[in-house]
């Protein structure tokens, strides 16, 4: 017979000792120490953001951003100094050719400015032939070098900036455009940071409006917000420590602010609005926080564990910007569980019950006495009475809305896919009309003893001869050699953007074709092939290779992790299926949206007929690890009601009704938050905003409000079954203060009953 516990038998008595989880443990020694809790905790923050500054964070550059083959090919060239930072000076006039004197003397005055500018070396004009003229003339390229590495010519950049607009200035009759790896990158990542900038400004006041809607109160609203905003900040000077082992993505801060903020404002929801709710339940301030550390904490505890589960398995994918996402995503939720765990409880038993101040007229209280929403009461109530209607209709409308994605194409963002009216983008498309030969190149990468031995200049030759009678790549292949004569770079100019059809069937006819008849056949050669073709080829590879690795890696840890904590192989089965049906329809709201281009007019976008390559691999782990927040809080208190005596189905009604309004306000935040990416000018900032909103929106609804109830009802006893060969597991559920100690689930669950 199971007990159930009144008001009154929960307030524990001063003189019982109470046995605490780990959570539990925490918020106590914290509602102890307030003081030290908080000041170590803003202490912290200050040393993690000097620490990082003093450190500072070692960026991907050069080979780093390249994988597979290319990558190979990639540090061979930057090994042998073959990979200088390149810049073009492109000259035009629609009048003028080259060979007309003001033309002709804009070219000169452009090569002694730029051979006197500071970290500019090897200026090379096509006054003396070393440096090409268009077809038609009315075209001229003076080339040079920035001097260091990719990272230190983005900050050398100025001197010739300035050299290129005096030569402008002193010539206005023709056009003068700087354009290069490093100016270009330079003007896109700053075109970038502004976006993000833009998206960080709009995502706090938002935020913050968004809490005091769910609150009702501007202090209760700031507790949360700020906790994040701290979390970020600590973070984001701590990253720069793994970033000395492996060097981390430049857009990783961005994604730390993203996810940062979103599982801050999670668990303080979580933790806040439970101890709010004991608090109107009569209960004294410490034990409601008691209470809420015991329950809210423990789930916090779970789910973040849950969130660095999935993250963990971007270590898997092979690439180092999805490593570098897995470092930076990890970090900032270890530091958001135990600021909601310690820092959290110190800061409300020092506010108490003036959390509540700042109240805003109209609003009304922000939950009702019961703790229960009306909304989601009565939604479950109907889905709880007919579940497999409800089943039938959610789940059929999400597995409708996933078909699309089994179509999905990955593509990778070219200048095709860049905002038209960035001046980057215009000199880019006028060198590349002015140059065809200049624009994308498949860079077949020879490394041997001696690469100008009579075996390989004879292979070259003949892959010269054979390139030139292809209908696949352009005339004007070259031939670079490192100063030891070590390893040669043979760039083959090709049609296309370097992700398109032509550009992929000239990497494969070059890889699979070209090359092997030729520079492979000679011994001792070690050849790999790079460019932008073979870039996008192998990281498209190496994603759909590793995917179903990452898939059972996060698949099983989520299932360990769960199979601990409920004591049930139910509910993890049960909850990755639950995960994959919202992934899985995120993933069709993708291909419908930006790969058939349904919205284009309405999101501002021209599609490139396929999803962005890094986003798939880059929204499952975290929707999975998102989802599974609302996951476990949800059936912590569900489980938390069903200990205490009451069947499954009434726990899965009170327990879903009291945790969803907390799960409503939490996604509303991310949602929001998301959608801000949506407004911004990049594609694939776009296609993340859409994405991510999507699974959030369609996980806090359709998936926690309606599947899962229905689900839990059909199963009945049957959700917390485990197989006697188990029963060793132990049991991680802690009663709550005050709450007699019992085991409520049976040995053997009886049969499912959907009546």
């Amino acid at each position: 017979m199971r007990t159930r516990i009144t008001q009154d038998d929960a307030e524990p008595s001063p003189e019982t000792p109470q046995r605490r989880n780990l959570a539990a443990r925490a918020a106590h020694w914290s509602a102890e120490h307030k003081k030290t809790a908080i000041f170590g905790w803003l202490a912290f923050v200050v040393i993690a953001f000097v620490v990082g500054n003093a450190v500072g964070k070692n960026l991907m550059q050069g080979a780093d951003l390249f994988s597979g083959e290319a990558g190979r090919a990639e540090r061979t060239l930057y090994d042998a100094g073959l990979r200088p930072n390149s810049e073009h000076l492109l000259i035009q006039s629609q009048k003028l050719t080259a060979k007309d004197p003001e033309f002709a003397r804009t070219i000169r005055d452009a090569a002694v400015r730029l051979s006197r500018t500071e970290d500019v070396r090897n200026v090379v004009s096509p006054l003396t032939g070393d440096a090409p003229v268009s077809a038609d003339g009315h075209s001229a390229l003076v080339d040079f070098e920035i001097t260091g590495d990719s990272l230190e010519a983005a900050k050398r950049l100025d001197p010739s900036k300035e050299a290129v607009s005096a030569v402008q200035d002193a010539h206005p009759a023709l056009r003068v455009e700087q354009f290069g790896n490093v100016s270009s990158n330079k003007e896109l990542n700053d075109t970038f940071a502004s976006d993000l900038t833009k998206a960080e400004m709009l995502s706090f006041p938002l935020t913050l409006l968004i809490l005091v809607l769910a609150f009702g109160a501007l202090v209760a609203a700031l507790v949360p917000l700020l906790l994040g905003i701290t979390t970020v900040i600590a973070a984001l000077g701590l990253v720069a420590l793994p970033s000395q082992i492996s060097p981390i993505d430049a857009n990783l801060q961005s994604v730390i602010l993203l996810i940062g903020l979103a599982v801050s404002v999670d668990y303080s929801l979580f933790y806040l609005r439970r101890e709010r709710e004991e608090r109107a339940a009569g209960r004294s301030e410490r034990s409601a926080l008691d209470i809420a550390a015991a329950t809210s904490g423990r789930a916090v505890l779970i789910s973040g564990l849950t969130v660095i589960a999935a993250m963990a398995g971007m270590f898997l994918a092979g690439d180092k910007t999805f490593i570098s996402f897995a470092q930076g995503t990890i970090l900032v939720v270890a530091i958001a569980i135990v600021s909601s765990l310690t820092v959290l409880p110190a800061v409300l038993a020092w506010l108490g019950d003036r959390v509540e101040r700042g109240r805003i007229p109209f609003l009304g209280r922000f939950r009702r006495p019961a703790g229960q929403s009306r909304f989601w009461s009565g939604l479950v109530e109907r889905v709880v009475r007919r579940p497999w209607p409800a089943i039938l209709i959610a789940g059929g409308a999400l597995v409708a809305l996933s078909i699309p994605a089994f179509n999905m194409n990955i593509a990778v963002t070219t200048t095709d896919d860049l905002p038209q009216n960035l001046p980057v983008v215009k000199t880019f498309d006028r060198l590349r009309e002015a140059f065809p030969a200049e624009a994308v190149t498949v860079d077949v990468v020879v490394k041997a003893d001696d690469v100008r031995s009579d075996a390989l200049t004879a292979a070259i030759s003949d892959l010269r001869g054979r390139a030139d009678g292809s209908l696949n790549v352009l005339q004007g292949m070259t031939v670079d050699y490192s100063k030891d004569g070590t390893v040669a770079l043979i760039s083959i100019p090709t049609e296309g953007s370097g992700n398109d059809k032509q550009s992929t069937a000239a990497l494969d006819e070059i890889r699979d074709e070209l090359v092997p008849a030729t520079i492979g056949k000679v011994d001792g050669a070690n050849v790999n092939v790079s460019g932008s073709a073979a870039q996008s080829k192998d990281f498209r590879d190496l994603v759909s290779e590793r995917l179903p690795l990452i898939f059972g890696f996060v698949f099983s840890l989520a299932f360990l992790l769960l199979l601990f904590t409920f004591r049930s192989i139910v509910i993890p089965i049960k909850a990755i299926l639950l995960n994959l049906l919202s992934v899985g329809a995120a993933y069709g709201v993708l291909v419908l949206v930006f790969q058939d281009g349904h919205g284009e007019s309405v999101l501002g976008f021209s599609s490139n007929g396929g999803v962005t390559s890094w986003l798939p691999l880059f929204l499952f782990v975290l929707l999975f690890g998102l989802s599974m927040d609302y996951h476990v809080f949800i059936l912590s208190r569900v489980r938390e009601l069903y200990g205490r005596g009451m069947s499954t189905e009434e726990a899965v009604k009170q327990g879903i009704s009291s945790t969803a309004g907390t799960v409503t306000s939490a996604a509303v935040v991310m949602v929001v938050v998301f959608s801000v990416f949506v407004t911004l000018s990049f594609l694939d900032f776009k296609e993340m905003g859409v994405g991510l909103a999507a699974a959030v929106l369609i996980d806090a609804t359709i998936i926690r409000g309606v599947l899962l109830p229905a689900s839990m009802k059909v199963l009945g006893d049957w959700n917390w079954y485990l197989p006697r060969w188990l029963e060793w597991i132990p049991e991680l559920h802690e009663p709550e203060p005050g709450e007699p100690e019992r085991r409520a689930e049976p040995a053997k669950a009886p049969a499912p009953s959907a009546s």
